[in-house]
C-alpha cells in the first residue's frame, strides 16, 4: 500500500494481539482521523473552502491531527492551544504552516479550558470567516472511525466485543462503538480521569493529573452517555502502572491514557467477548514525567477498583446506559 499524504500513515492503527481475549487498537495519533474526516466533510459539503482558515482548541494531539488535515487539504490552521502543549508539539505546528496561540500558564484545567473557548469565541467575533472545528461539539468528528470499526470487524467478524477506551471529546470510543454495533454486540466501557465533569467526577481531584485528555473539566456535547455500559475512572499511579506493565509485558510503548485503558481493559475480560482497548498515541511525550518513575509503578495484580464509589486510585461503576448527569450537559 502507498499513501497519498502522511496523515493516512499516521492515522492508520495495528491491532496487536496481548492475548487470546484480548487486544490493543493501536494508533501513533488516532485523532488523525477524526480531524482529516472533518475537513474533507466540510470540503465535501462547502462549508469551507481550499484557502478558507479553521480554529479550534487544543492540548496538543489535535492540534497535530487538525494541522495534517490542513495541510493536505490546503487550509490554514489556528490552534488555541493549552498550557500543556509541549515544545515538539509548537515545532510541528509551525511547520505545518498551523500558527499557534497559546494560552497563560495555569494548573487549573477548568480555567484553562475555558480561556480557550473564550479567545475562539473572540476571534470568531473578529474575523466571522474563521471556522470553528468544534471537536468537542460536532459529531462530523465520528466520521473517521468508520473505517477503524471496519477493519476491526473484517480481523474479528461479528464476534461480542467488549471496547475499552478513553471518552475524551465522545468522539472515539463513542464513534468505534456506534458503528461496531451495526455489525455485532458491543459493550462499550469508558475511561475517565478523576476531576472530570463527563461522567460526574469533579468532586475527586487527582493531584498528579496528567490524563485531562480523556476527560473535561467543561460539558462536551460529542459524549453520548447512553451509548456507555461502564466507566472506570483512574488516577495518574494507577495509569502509570498500567502504562509502564503494558510496555514491560508486551512492549507497546504508548501514552498515559492507553495506560489507563489496559488496566481497566484486564478488569473487564470475560469469556464470552474478545476485549479490544485503545491506545491513541505512544509514549513520547510522558518519557519523563511516567516513563522515567516506573519504578513507582504497583503490579496490576495488586490493584482493583472501588465499585460505585469515586475514590482514588481507581473506580468502577455500571453506567448501563444512563443519560449525562446535570453538570456534564452541553446546553
Amino acid at each position: 500500500m502507498i499513501d497519498d499524504h502522511a496523515a493516512d500513515a499516521l492515522g492508520r492503527p495495528d491491532l496487536i494481539r496481548l492475548a487470546p481475549d484480548l487486544l490493543c487498537l493501536r494508533f501513533e495519533t488516532m485523532k488523525v482521523l477524526s480531524a482529516d474526516a472533518a475537513v474533507r466533510h466540510l470540503l465535501d459539503t462547502g462549508a469551507v473552502a481550499p484557502g478558507d482558515a479553521v480554529v479550534d482548541s487544543s492540548s496538543g494531539i489535535y492540534a497535530v491531527a487538525l494541522a495534517l488535515a490542513c495541510h493536505r487539504h490546503g487550509l490554514r490552521c489556528h490552534i488555541v492551544g493549552s498550557t500543556t502543549v509541549d515544545r515538539p508539539t509548537e515545532l510541528q505546528l509551525g511547520l505545518l504552516g498551523a500558527t499557534l496561540e497559546r494560552m497563560p500558564r495555569s494548573t487549573d484545567l477548568k480555567l484553562d479550558q475555558s480561556r480557550r473557548v473564550a479567545r475562539i469565541r473572540e476571534l470568531l467575533a473578529a474575523d466571522p470567516r474563521l471556522h470553528w472545528m468544534r471537536q468537542y461539539h460536532d459529531e462530523i468528528h465520528y466520521l473517521g472511525y468508520r473505517a477503524v470499526a471496519e477493519r476491526v470487524r473484517a480481523a474479528l467478524g461479528p464476534t461480542p466485543l467488549t471496547l475499552v477506551g478513553g471518552v475524551g471529546s465522545g468522539a472515539s470510543t463513542g464513534g468505534l462503538a456506534c458503528y461496531l454495533r451495526e455489525t455485532g454486540p458491543v459493550r462499550l466501557v469508558g475511561v475517565q480521569p478523576f476531576g472530570s465533569v463527563t461522567f460526574g467526577s469533579e468532586s475527586v481531584a487527582d493531584p498528579d493529573i496528567l490524563i485531562a485528555g480523556i476527560g473535561s473539566s467543561i460539558p462536551f456535547g460529542n459524549v453520548r452517555h447512553r451509548a456507555y455500559d461502564v466507566i472506570h475512572w483512574t488516577g495518574f499511579g494507577a495509569a502509570l502502572s498500567g502504562v509502564v506493565a503494558l510496555l514491560r509485558e508486551h512492549a507497546v510503548f504508548a501514552g498515559l491514557s492507553s495506560g489507563a485503558a489496559y488496566l481497566a481493559a484486564r478488569w473487564e475480560r470475560s469469556a464470552e467477548r474478545t476485549t479490544v482497548f485503545v491506545s491513541p498515541d505512544t509514549g513520547h511525550r510522558y518519557v519523563e514525567a511516567v516513563f522515567a518513575r516506573h519504578a513507582e509503578a504497583v503490579p496490576l495484580d495488586h490493584l482493583a477498583p472501588h465499585e460505585d464509589r469515586l475514590a482514588l486510585p481507581w473506580s468502577r461503576r455500571e453506567w448501563a446506559g444512563a443519560p449525562a448527569p446535570d453538570g456534564a450537559r452541553a446546553w
